[in-house]
C-alpha cells in the first residue's frame, strides 16, 4: 500500500451519498484536518472538517482551494446522475465533463500527485454483453450520464498516457447504503426499499420484478475506492476504469430477503422512464482485473446487505 498521510485530500461533492461516507473513512486514515471537503451547498455534515463552497465548472475558485490548502489527492464526486441527468442533459454533460477537465488540468500542472473520478455501469449500453460484462467490450451507453462516464473515461486514460496524471477510476454498481439519500440514480430503487419496507411495510417499484442489476453496498464500495487509491500505481494497470462487482439481484429477490425479516412486507411493481435505462445496463459485471492487479474482493453478499441495512435504518 502506498499511503502518504501528510497528504491534503479535497472532496468535491462531499454531501453526496458517497461523500459522505468516504469521508468517514478518509478522517481516520488522514485525520479531519487534512480532509478538505467541498460541495456546492453547506451541510451540517462537515463540522469536524475544513469545508469549501465550490461550483466546480468555476476553475478559479478550485485552484484557490487547492492552493490555500495545499491539496494532493481530489476524490470528484460531483456529477449528476442518471435519471436527474435526463431531465436537464446538457447540463449534466457541462458539470459531469468540465468538472473533471477543470481537476485533470490541475494535475497535469503539478498542482496535484493523484485524482480518483468516478465511472459506472452506465458507461455500457444495449449492445454491451449483459451477463458478467467483460472489462474490455462494446460501450455504446444510451442516456447523457453514461455518455459522459464513457467519455470520462477515454480523457483519464489520456491524461494519464500523454501528461502522466495519476488517475484512477471505478466503474460503480448500484450503490445501497443508509447513511445520506441516494442521488436520482436507476438503481435507487434499493434504497428507497429499505426505507418503506419499514415506514409503510410495503413498496412500489419503479422497475419489473425481474430487473436484475449489479449492485455494491456502500462500505464495500468505499473498501474498493480506498484499496486502489493507496494501490501502488504499478498496480493500476487501468487508467480508464476498471470493473467493479459486488452482487447482482432483482427487485423480486431483495424483497423476498427484506420478508424475511418482515414477513407483512409487500411489493408492487410500476415500472417508469426508468426501466429502459436499466435494461440497457449488464446485469452482472466480470471484475477479474481488479482482483487481479491490486486484490478486490467484496465483503456483503444480499443476505447481509439486507440485515445491515434493516438494523441501521430502524
Amino acid at each position: 500500500m502506498s499511503i502518504n498521510k501528510e497528504d491534503k485530500i479535497l472532496i468535491i461533492g462531499a454531501g453526496g451519498q458517497i461523500g459522505l461516507e468516504l469521508l468517514e473513512e478518509l478522517n481516520k486514515i488522514y485525520g479531519p484536518s487534512n480532509v478538505v471537503t467541498a460541495d456546492i451547498k453547506s451541510s451540517g455534515a462537515f463540522t469536524s472538517n475544513p469545508f469549501e463552497t465550490l461550483d466546480v465548472l468555476n476553475a478559479e475558485s478550485l485552484f484557490n482551494i487547492v492552493k490555500k490548502h495545499g491539496i494532493k489527492q481530489v476524490y470528484l464526486l460531483a456529477a449528476l446522475l442518471s435519471a436527474t441527468a435526463e431531465k436537464n442533459p446538457l447540463f449534466a454533460w457541462q458539470l459531469n465533463m468540465q468538472g473533471l477537465f477543470n481537476v485533470l488540468d490541475l494535475a497535469k500542472e503539478k498542482y496535484l500527485s493523484k485524482v480518483y473520478w468516478p465511472s459506472s455501469i452506465a458507461a455500457f449500453g444495449p449492445t454491451t454483453p449483459h451477463i458478467n460484462t467483460p472489462q474490455y467490450t462494446v460501450m455504446e451507453p444510451s442516456t447523457v450520464y453514461g455518455i459522459s462516464k464513457q467519455a470520462g473515461e477515454r480523457w483519464c486514460e489520456y491524461y494519464f498516457n500523454k501528461y502522466n496524471v495519476d488517475v484512477r477510476s471505478l466503474r460503480y454498481p448500484g450503490l445501497i447504503g443508509y447513511k445520506s439519500a441516494p442521488g436520482g440514480g436507476t438503481t435507487d430503487y434499493a434504497v428507497h426499499i429499505f426505507h418503506d419496507a419499514i415506514k409503510k411495510g410495503s413498496y412500489e417499484c419503479f422497475l419489473t420484478e425481474k430487473t436484475a442489476l449489479p449492485m455494491m453496498y456502500m462500505p464495500d464500495a468505499i473498501k474498493a475506492t480506498l484499496q486502489l487509491m493507496h494501490a501502488p500505481a504499478e498496480q493500476v494497470k487501468i487508467r480508464g476504469s476498471y470493473n467493479l462487482a459486488g452482487i447482482s439481484f432483482t427487485p423480486e429477490q431483495i424483497a423476498a430477503e427484506i420478508k424475511k425479516h418482515i414477513p407483512s412486507f409487500s411489493i408492487t411493481y410500476k415500472p417508469d422512464f426508468r426501466q429502459a435505462i436499466a435494461d440497457s445496463w449488464p446485469q452482472s459485471m466480470d471484475d477479474n482485473e481488479a482482483r487481479q492487479h491490486w486484490g478486490w474482493n467484496p465483503t456483503f453478499d444480499l443476505g447481509g446487505i439486507v440485515r445491515d441495512m434493516l438494523s441501521n435504518i430502524k
